[in-house]
This record gives structure tokens, C-alpha cells and sequence, in this order.
């Protein structure tokens, strides 16, 4: 790759030279290159990782133990030399008093068998008065396999290898006793020592286990946590490459798993957005086309002389433009709204009068319906919002109620409060809506009846700008209904400051039927 990229830029012409001179840096991948790291896989990684920790545990346990050995352990040791030299000094004591001597037959028993209960230890008894050796162990004749051992009998030069008490009669130091190990300047016999070497041993046996089982738990940790991954990387390539119907099929409790939910949830959005999209162009060029078309045939015919150019053919023309004219339109102020390029004019609403005006001018278009249409407001509901755009809003939920509510049947329009929230609520008896449906309701050119005609069922577009309209107030649009027996709509939008701030008490509502409005 990084072969490639220098040819590349060696290519580039003498006139551009000077500008790619200024441009030209490291590719990311040769730079990530120097560091072997980065070309590891997720699971080398994490299991290099968790071998490189049980590594550094075990360091430290062994930096511990070293420090325990060369500190503690070496003062445990002396301090059994310590006491086995004031017990033999005590031994010896106790036979001077009754011989009156160091040179007798229990002195060198004492000493003798102190060392033969003593494993590897050199033991010398002296004579402070005459400055002569009672007894020293390493002129003693010793085994054959002591001898051969390497081990040096002589005792240390150190000091510090050498454990001395005084032999103390009548507060005189008639002699003194000296206790060494053979061949250490520690005062560590040879079983001391086996054991420090087995402890070792096995600390560097328990670590390497140690990074060999953390190695494993590593890498099926990381196998484990990265199949999920790989799962959503298959599926969003799938869907990259066009199956939209590609999941990840993921559930559980844990945060991937929870991720791979809400990738589908994605998938899910995405293919039901290209559905709606292919739909709505279709839509689009259905509407388009099929007033266009109209106009087409009657203006040729009209040329050719087929329809004469009277009075019908040309209002028959001009419904047809008016009818492209209103979708045309209603795209515009959607997209508008959608773009945020109609800005808002905040005011504060009182959302009673308004509608009771909106109401006041549908009483027509309700009538001739053959419906029967009742008001309630409460007062005072009040919000701050564009008053022209509340009102297209709610003109459009009463426009919708009445277009999908058989003759005879009735429309409830209601304007309460809650605590934080104005209510614009319009209801009906009409056709109504399954719960598939109040989902895509507000999509637009989207038809609850598929049969239905523009005629009879507008152009889709409205409930699509009512959503966005209330969107831009920061509040939503509450979709209930039932099959065949009517929907719902509320609007929700946040009270004015001054009206959240205070309880509202309650008012008693006032009704307003079709008749009452004139």
C-alpha cells in the first residue's frame, strides 16, 4: 500500500510539484505501520493483554517474595542461630559451675550434639581465659558427602555470618560460643536455602501457568466479545451492499447485545424509510402524471379539434392545474418546514380563542359534509408559538376527520391543559386506524386505505406537516384509534412559562355543537 501511494505521488506533473510538495504527507496506514500493535487483531490484542497483566502480577508476587526472603526470612534465620548459640552458651554454663572447667567430656557432648541436631551448622567453643579452641567442628573429621559437597567448613569472614554468645559465670566471660552454617555468610542452612530455591520454583511455575491460563481466558474473552462484532460488520456490509433485510439477530442483557438490538432497530427504520421512498415516488409521479395527462389529452383534442374550446373543456383544464398546483404546494411548505427555512414568529397564543375561530370557519365545510361537529375549550390554555402555524395544524386534523368520517358521524374538537402541556385533541367517528397504521400516519403520501382515491383521501401530505409543525414547537402528536370505529389526534405542545410556572384550576368546559356555531 505504501508502495503504491509513493508511485502515485512520484506521478504527479512538474507544474503541480510545488503544491504537492505541501500536501504530501505519511499515509495513515504506513504510519500506523511502524507500530506492529495496530496490525494485531482484536483477539491477539486483548489476549496479549491479559498475558502481559498475569505476567506483571507475577513479577510483583516474585519481587515480593524476594524482598520477604532478603528481609524477613533472613532475620528468622538468625534468629534461630542467635538461640542456638545462647542455648548452648546456657548448656556449657551450667557444666563449667559444677567441673569448674571448659575442658571436660560434657562440653563436647553439649556441643556435639547440638551440631548433630543441626543440619549443615558449624559450631566452635573457645576459651576466653587461655584463649584456646574447646571445641571447633570444622577440625572435627566429617562425612564423606559433607566433604565432597563443596561446601566450605571454615567459618566465614564475614561477622555478620557468624552468631556469638559469651559464656558468663559469675559475671565473668570465662568463654564464649561461635554457630555458622557451613558455606553461607547468610546464616542459611541448606534446607533453608532448598526451600527459598523450591519457593522460587514454584512462583516462576505458578506465573507462567498463570500467563498461559490468562492467555486462553483472554482470548475466549475476546472471542466471545468480538462474534457480536463481527456479526453487525457482516450485516452492515449486507445492507451497504443492498439487502435491507440483513439483521444481527442479537438479544440479551449486555451492552453489545443492547447494541446489536439497536442496530437492527436501525436496519429496521432504514428499509422502512426506502420502502416509503420508493412509495412516495411513485406517489409523486402518479400525482403528477395523472392530472397531466388530462390536461394533455383535452388540449390536444381541443387542437385537433375533437373538443371545442368552450367553457367545460377549459374548467375541466384549469381543475386539473389547480389540482398540481395544491400538490405543488403542499411539497413546498413541507419541504420548507422539514428545512426550517420558514422561520417562527413566538407569540403567546391563547389556544382556546384560535381554535374557536379555526372551528367558526369549518362550520361550512362540516355541514355540507353531513356531520356534526362539538367544541371544548378550556380557558386560559395559553402557549407561545406561531399562531398561523398552530392554526394550519389543527385545520388540517379537522380537515382530515371530516375527509375520513362517513355521513352522519361526528367530530370532537378539545383544548385542555395538563401540568406542563397545552392539548389540541380533534377525535372522530370515521374509519379509524390499527395500531400499524397510527405509526405510519404521518408519512408522507401515505393512505390508511390503499384503494382509496386523491379525491376522497387528499393528497397525504397534511398530517406530515402537522408533525412537523409541532415538532418545531418542541412538542409531539399523540396518534390513537380503532378499526372502524375512529382516531385520535392530540396535540401536545409546552405551556407558556406563566401558565407551567402555576396550578391551573380546573375550569369548567363549555360545549359548542354544529348548530350552536352560526
Amino acid at each position: 500500500m505504501t508502495s503504491q501511494i509513493e508511485t502515485e505521488t512520484k506521478t504527479v506533473p512538474s507544474s503541480e510539484s510545488s503544491g504537492a510538495s505541501d500536501i504530501h504527507h505519511e499515509p495513515t496506514g504506513a504510519k500506523h505501520s511502524r507500530w506492529p500493535w495496530a496490525r494485531l487483531t482484536y483477539t491477539t490484542r486483548v489476549t496479549a493483554t491479559f498475558a502481559l497483566i498475569a505476567a506483571m502480577t507475577a513479577l510483583i508476587a516474585l519481587g515480593v517474595l524476594s524482598f520477604v526472603w532478603e528481609q524477613h526470612f533472613q532475620t528468622y534465620t538468625q534468629e534461630n542461630m542467635s538461640s542456638l548459640a545462647q542455648s548452648l552458651a546456657g548448656s556449657i554454663e551450667k557444666v563449667y559451675k559444677g567441673e569448674g572447667t571448659l575442658y571436660c567430656p560434657e562440653v563436647i557432648q553439649i556441643a556435639q550434639y547440638a551440631e548433630s541436631t543441626s543440619s549443615g551448622v558449624g559450631i566452635l567453643v573457645s576459651d576466653n581465659l587461655d584463649h584456646r579452641i574447646v571445641y571447633d567442628s570444622a577440625a572435627v573429621k566429617v562425612e564423606d558427602d559433607m566433604a565432597g559437597s563443596g561446601r566450605t567448613l571454615a567459618p566465614p569472614a564475614n561477622a555478620e555470618g557468624i552468631e556469638t554468645c559469651p559464656i558468663v559465670v559469675d559475671g565473668v566471660a570465662v568463654g564464649s560460643v561461635r554457630v555458622w552454617v557451613y558455606g553461607s555468610d547468610m546464616l542459611l542452612t541448606r534446607s533453608d536455602e532448598e526451600f527459598r530455591e523450591n519457593s522460587y520454583q514454584a512462583m516462576i511455575f505458578a506465573a507462567g501457568l498463570a500467563i498461559v491460563l490468562a492467555s486462553c481466558i483472554g482470548f475466549l474473552f475476546a472471542r466471545a466479545l468480538v462474534s457480536p462484532i463481527n456479526r453487525m460488520t457482516t450485516t452492515a456490509k449486507a445492507i451497504k451492499e443492498g439487502d435491507l433485510s440483513a439483521r444481527t439477530k442479537l438479544h440479551g442483557d449486555d451492552e453489545i447485545a443492547r447494541l446489536g438490538e439497536t442496530f437492527d432497530e436501525m436496519a429496521d427504520s432504514v428499509e422502512k424509510d426506502r420502502d416509503l421512498e420508493r412509495r412516495l415516488t411513485t406517489d409523486v409521479a402518479h400525482e403528477l402524471r395523472t392530472p397531466l395527462m388530462a390536461i394533455q389529452s383535452t388540449v390536444e383534442a381541443m387542437v385537433d379539434g375533437v373538443f371545442e374550446a368552450d367553457e367545460e373543456r377549459l374548467e375541466t383544464v384549469n381543475s386539473e392545474v389547480q389540482r398540481l398546483s395544491r400538490l405543488v404546494d403542499a411539497i413546498l411548505k413541507l419541504s420548507r418546514l422539514e428545512n426550517r427555512s420558514t422561520p417562527i414568529k413566538m407569540e403567546v397564543v391563547d389556544v382556546g380563542q384560535l381554535l374557536e375561530s379555526i372551528v367558526a370557519t369549518h362550520e361550512a365545510f362540516v355541514a355540507d359534509s353531513g356531520l356534526t361537529l362539538t367544541y371544548e375549550m378550556e380557558p386560559g390554555v395559553r402557549v407561545r408559538g406561531d399562531a398561523d402555524m398552530i392554526r394550519q395544524a389543527a385545520a388540517n386534523l379537522i380537515s382530515n376527520a371530516v375527509r375520513y368520517t362517513p355521513e352522519g358521524g361526528r367530530i370532537f374538537v378539545r383544548v385542555y391543559a395538563t401540568d406542563t402541556m397545552a392539548a389540541i385533541q380533534v377525535a372522530d367517528t370515521g374509519i379509524g386506524l390499527s395500531p400499524e397504521e397510527a405509526k405510519m400516519v404521518f408519512s408522507r403520501f401515505w393512505r390508511a386505505d390503499a384503494g382509496r382515491t386523491r379525491e376522497s383521501g387528499g393528497l397525504g401530505i397534511g398530517l406530515s406537516v402537522v408533525k412537523e409543525i409541532v415538532d418545531r414547537h418542541n412538542g409531539w402528536v399523540q396518534v390513537e384509534g380503532v378499526k372502524n370505529k375512529g382516531a385520535c389526534f392530540t396535540i401536545h405542545i409546552p405551556l407558556y412559562q406563566d401558565d407551567a410556572s402555576r396550578n391551573l384550576k380546573p375550569h369548567k368546559s363549555r360545549g359548542k355543537s354544529r348548530k350552536d356555531m352560526k
